[in-house]
């Protein structure tokens, strides 16, 4: 049975590929998964796979909802796209992009950000992380 969270996420999920269909790109999958990664979309423009993070929120009180796509996130779509394209043993340029709905549909308020993030800024990111981490324990 599915949850209303689960329903409300499934809505914006649909309303975002929607969006991208009349935007003119080619919808290619919708929920890959392999292992414990998902992809939410998974886009043609033009040549250029897209993979798209869609996030929906009744509002953004709290934070954008965009500061979902968290680094750990990212580092997962990363993977996800990785394994996308050897499974369909594609060798073509990527993007990663997020969507965002915010409030009720039909009259959600949707926010594209492409190019939110790159496979180079993750790994970036992940690496200070990983030394403000090891830095924190360093003994002088």
């Amino acid at each position: 049975m599915e949850t209303p969270k689960r329903a409300y996420g499934n809505a914006g999920e649909e309303q975002a590929a929607r969006y991208l269909d009349g935007e003119g790109y080619t919808l290619l999958k919708r929920n890959w998964r392999v292992g414990h990664l998902e992809l939410d979309i998974v886009a043609d423009w033009f040549g250029e796979l897209v993979f798209v993070e869609v996030k929906t929120r009744q509002n953004e009180d709290f934070a954008p909802a965009y500061t979902a796509v968290d680094i750990e996130k990212q580092h997962h779509m990363v993977q996800a796209a990785h394994a996308y394209m050897a499974y369909h043993r594609l060798d073509q340029p990527y993007r990663f992009d997020i969507i965002t709905l915010i409030g009720t549909p039909p009259t959600w308020t949707l926010h594209h950000y492409p190019n939110a993030f790159t496979e180079q800024s993750v790994q970036v990111a992940l690496k200070r992380k990983k030394w403000r981490f090891d830095n924190a324990f360093a003994k002088d």
